[in-house]
This record gives C-alpha cells, structure tokens and sequence, in this order.
C-alpha cells in the first residue's frame, strides 16, 4: 500500500482556552535571511556613522565605538522586538515578526534568549546551523526559537475597518456593568473566529438576560454588541 505524502503546510494553529482558534503563516528562510541581510546594513550604515563621529576623539572614541558595537549586536534586535511588536526594520520590511508559539508578544527575556542563541545558529560559518535547523523543523525555527519558544510568522495587513457582524444595533434593556460590557464586545468582534457551536454555547450562558437560545440568542448577543461598539449594523 502506498504511503500518501504527507503535505507542506506553514499554517501554525492555536487554541485559545476560550475556544477560539488563532492561525498564523510561519515565514520560511527566504524572508527571515533578506529582514536579516537589512538590519546587517543598517546596524552597518550606523557604526560607520558612529566611526567618523567618534573618531575625533582619539582612543577614548574608539572605546566608546566598541561599547555602542556591543550594544547594537546584542540589543538592536531585542528592543524592536519587544517594543515593535516583534518587527526589527528588516522584518517589517518583509512583513514578518517574531512571537510566542502561543502567538502572544515576545517578552524582554524571551528575546534576549532567542538573540543570544544566534552565537550557536552562526556555527561552524554564516549561520548554517540556524539554517539546517529552519530547513529541518516544521516551523522554520533556528536554534535560538527552539530554545526560546518562538515563530517568526508574517503579519497580515492591517485593515481599515472593523468587520461587524450585519445585525441591527439593538439597545440593552438592563444596565450592563463595565465586565458585561468588555464581554459582549470581545463576542462581537471575534465572530468570525469563533465556530457556531461555541458561538450558541456563549450565548446560551445568558439565556436569562437575552430570554432565547441558541442562534437566536447569538443574533441577539451580536445586537448589543454592534450597539455598544456604535456600529450601524447592516
């Protein structure tokens, strides 16, 4: 019998423990090496900058070029990635960022981790352990990934506007603390991420409030929260 070849497929999947499924495009070597090849210029055009400016000052300008060599090598690609969103210049120019395999924002020392291992993806030259280790796992990921628990994945475009659901804006009739609030909106906005069992399983949790079930109550939940978002609906 004939073993069916198992397909290539980049899609990484996570579950939410409210239920809701997240998807992301892992981003392969091509784009991981051309982010990489731009931040190499730029770091470069830097401390070319840096070397004419500081070579005034004789050999305590050469001291203070090799500290800000250090700190561009180690702390460049951290601090873009903790605070932009995982994207040092060179991933967002590709349109790619680094994340947990949780798909939540890196933190200080998660990034710290993954940047401090590219000592050993480097090895033996030119970063050949990083590749074979992209080329050998499913998720693309260098050392440095692995031992952080990290993805590179691309980043969709953003969109202009929100994607409502198309229901009739519908004013609550009882007051709604500011917990009940964030809730029905968070519902609102995920409507397309969640499936309909889960949809008519959270909506059935307020069958005393919304006094239906089911589809009925997920339309009605839908309707408060294309209100409290200020939304037109259809």
């Amino acid at each position: 019998m004939a073993v069916p070849h198992q397909q290539i497929d980049t899609t990484w999947k996570v579950e939410t423990p409210e239920g809701i499924d997240l998807h992301a495009e892992v981003a392969g070597p091509v784009p991981r090496a051309l982010a990489y090849i731009t931040d190499l210029l730029i770091r470069g055009v830097i401390m070319l900058v840096l070397a004419i400016a500081l070579g005034l000052l004789g050999y305590a300008g050469q001291g203070i070029l090799m500290i800000c060599a250090f700190l561009l090598e180690w702390f460049y690609p951290v601090v873009f990635e903790v605070f932009r969103q995982g994207q040092t210049p060179g991933k967002r120019q590709y349109g790619i960022a680094v994340v947990n395999d949780d798909l939540t924002p890196v933190m200080p020392g998660t990034s710290f981790i993954r940047n401090l291992l590219r000592t050993a993806d480097f090895l033996p030259f030119f970063y050949m352990a990083g590749l074979v280790s992209m080329l050998t796992t499913k998720q693309f990921r260098r050392l440095g990934d692995l031992a952080a628990g990290t993805l590179v994945i691309h980043v969709p475009p953003k969109q202009d506007t929100e994607q409502l659901p198309k229901v009739c804006p519908t004013a609550p009739t009882i007051p709604l603390n500011s917990n009940d609030q964030t809730a029905i909106i968070d519902f609102t906005r995920r409507h397309e991420q969640l499936s309909t069992p889960r949809q008519q399983e959270l909506a059935n949790i307020l069958e005393p409030l919304l006094k239906d079930k089911d589809e009925n109550a997920v339309t009605k939940l839908r309707s408060l929260g294309v209100w409290l978002l200020g939304g037109s609906g259809k």
